[in-house]
């Protein structure tokens, strides 16, 4: 019997344009002239040594900045943060994806509006850290469990965190509304679509492989994200940063192989580990006189 391993690539993968914006504006600020990211411009190593190797320098904190440009990552920052920057007297740039953007005016509005701020995301993640650092009073949950903390607010105004999966925030939407039932709750969606379209497809892709391989960045969280979806649906799911990663023990003939990425993962990086796979297949199917397709 001819038994083979097939290769299926989601149908929505790897960089979004607010990642690929954010690097094409390092880029070109690199070759004019010294810079400084303020974090991870994105959560991909591969991308960060790319800029690195262009003298692009990075930095946690404003005293370790040694030049007189400065830019913000993808992720955003606070309108606090920025303006510490500025007053240094350099010359601040922003790579915010425009949804991040998005993100932050709605829940400013929210704020002016009167509802308490509730932003569904990881605590220390940048992007969390950006939308927060501006409020006063603010809560931040992911889980039923810290739903369950919460202070009881006549008026709850909630937004996400751009990367987190779309159902598991409107799931602690409607805890929050069971939670509070005497509290008016006006939830807006902040999920951003590039994550919602790779989301969907990861779903569409699990269902129909034995094995899936999702490229990203161990830090990036809409690549977390995406693993966890994919073993809703697939018992076998490999998170690597690099085709350097995959194991051939990981696969057997007559297997479909499923791909997805990150939207901080360049093409280079799936393209990459297909070839990999596609390696390996070959092996495996010279060694057992099978085909591969």
């Amino acid at each position: 019997m001819n038994e083979s391993i097939k290769i299926l690539r989601a149908e929505h993968l790897g960089m979004c344009f607010g990642v690929r914006d954010a690097i094409r504006l390092a880029t070109r600020q690199a070759e004019a002239g010294p810079v400084t990211i303020l974090g991870e411009l994105v959560h991909n190593e591969r991308v960060l040594r790319h800029l690195r190797e262009r003298g692009v320098q990075f930095a946690t904190d404003l005293n370790q900045v040694a030049t007189a440009t400065l830019l913000i990552t993808a992720h955003g920052a606070s309108e606090v943060r920025i303006n510490a920057a500025r007053a240094t007297g350099r010359t601040v740039l922003e790579a915010t994806c425009p949804l991040v953007h998005v993100a932050h005016a709605a829940l400013k509005k929210l704020v002016l509006e009167g509802f308490h701020p509730v932003i569904i995301g990881q605590r220390q993640h940048i992007e969390v850290r950006g939308m927060t650092e501006d409020l006063e009073v603010y809560d931040v949950v992911l889980t039923e469990a810290d739903i369950d903390q919460l202070g009881e607010y006549k008026r709850l105004g909630v937004v996400s965190q751009t990367t987190q999966h779309i159902e598991k925030v409107r799931h602690l939407v409607a805890r929050l509304r069971s939670r509070f039932p005497q509290s008016e709750i006006r939830f807006r969606d902040t999920v951003c679509q590039p994550t919602k379209l790779r989301q969907q497809a990861a779903e569409t892709l699990a269902s129909k492989c034995s094995v899936v391989i999702v490229i990203g960045g161990l830090h990036s969280n809409n690549t977390r994200e995406l693993v966890t979806t994919c073993r809703k649906h697939c018992q076998r799911v490999h998170h690597i940063q690099a085709a350097a990663d995959i194991q051939p023990s990981w696969f057997e003939l007559g297997e479909t192989v499923g791909l997805t990425a990150g939207t901080s993962t360049t093409d280079e990086a799936v393209n990459e580990v297909e070839n990999a796979l596609r390696a390996i297949a070959k092996q495996k199917s010279a060694k057992d006189q099978f085909a591969i397709y």
